[in-house]
């Protein structure tokens, strides 16, 4: 019995744990390149090093951190090469799903995005870059769930996390999420059309928006890729 109760404060702590060190990484408190050490992060967070090593594995799982037997742990940089896939493969699974949405959009489905698109300019309006990005996020999840394709959207969200990452260091965010919606409500028109390529047209533009933007975060901070 004791055992049991000791495994589920373990597993809170760790949860605990990864939580903020994923926060501080993906917002770059921590920076890419960083030195981090368990006893560091025990000692910051008051905790054993038990649960921040299981943190630091799961981070790792997620390429988040550089783990290597006798080195030190580091915060793993930016690869080009690896956001180009990543993006790749988002664009491919997006295509699909809102080809597959087209053939089944509804009033319903029209008015679910609609009421999404009117949370997202008002986050905008106040200024809440957090919540519109979570309104980014659930507008692309509503089109996988009405297209049929709801797990299609975990894949989603990987890659578009690894490059939410690397976008916090562009300049000018205000500009690029009025940009967003903009983009997105086009391709709530396009699926209320049910043009196909229309849609499809409009999904290639949205997501190689970033194109210039990566390039310039790299010429800025290249010391933060691999």
């Amino acid at each position: 019995m004791q055992g049991s109760g000791d495994s589920l404060v373990a597993r809170t702590t760790t949860d605990m744990v990864f939580d903020q060190l994923h926060e501080e990484i993906v917002t770059l408190d921590l920076l890419p390149g960083s030195r981090i050490s368990e006893a560091e992060i025990a000692r910051r967070m008051g905790v054993s090093r038990q649960p921040v090593r299981d943190a630091f594995n799961r981070l790792g799982n997620l390429d988040l951190l550089v783990i290597r037997p006798q080195r030190a742990t580091t915060v793993r940089r930016f690869s080009m090469e690896q956001i180009d896939n990543t993006r790749f493969v988002r664009l491919a699974v997006e295509l699909e799903v809102v080809e597959r949405a087209c053939a089944v959009w509804d009033e319903a489905c029209a008015a679910a995005l609609d009421e999404n698109l009117a949370e997202q300019k008002a986050s905008i309006d106040a200024g809440n870059t957090d919540q519109f990005h979570k309104l980014d996020y659930r507008f692309h999840e509503l089109i996988c769930e009405f297209g049929g394709r709801p797990l299609a959207f975990e894949l989603i969200q990987q890659c578009k996390r690894q490059v939410d990452r690397l976008c916090v260091l562009s300049l000018g965010r205000a500009e690029e999420v009025s940009a967003v919606l903009d983009d997105h409500k086009a391709i709530a028109d396009a699926l209320n059309s049910g043009t196909v390529d229309d849609t499809r047209a409009i999904v290639r533009r949205h997501l190689s928006r970033l194109d210039d933007t990566i390039n310039q975060i790299y010429e800025v901070h290249s010391d933060y890729f691999e």
